[in-house]
C-alpha cells in the first residue's frame, strides 16, 4: 500500500512546481491531482520498503543455504571419486 504521506509530499511539489495560474484552481484542482496521483502510481507495479526489506533478507538466507549446499554436494563428489578410485585402483598380489 502507497504511503498516503507519501502522496501528499509529491502532490506539493507537484503543485509547486505549476505556474501560479494554475494553482490557484483551487481545492478541485488539488483533489484532482491528488486522485490522479494515487491512481498512476496504484497501476505502478510497487512493494513497500518493509517488503523489500523482508524480501532481500529471503534472498540472503537462500544464498547463504545454496552456498552451504554446493559445499556439501562438492565435498560428497570427492568422497565418491576418492571411493571410486580405491575400487579401479589394480590389487597388488
Amino acid at each position: 500500500m502507497l504511503d498516503p504521506k507519501k502522496i501528499e509530499q509529491v502532490a506539493r511539489q507537484i503543485q509547486g512546481a505549476l505556474p501560479k495560474g494554475v494553482r490557484d484552481l483551487g481545492e478541485d484542482f488539488d483533489k484532482k491531482l491528488r486522485s490522479l496521483l494515487q491512481s498512476q502510481l496504484g497501476k505502478l507495479d510497487l512493494v513497500s520498503r518493509e517488503e523489500f526489506d523482508i524480501q532481500t533478507q529471503v534472498l540472503l538466507r537462500t544464498r547463504e543455504k545454496l552456498a552451504q549446499m554446493e559445499q556439501r554436494v562438492k565435498a560428497l563428489e570427492e568422497r565418491f571419486n576418492d571411493t571410486k578410485a580405491l575400487e579401479e585402483k589394480p590389487s597388488e598380489h
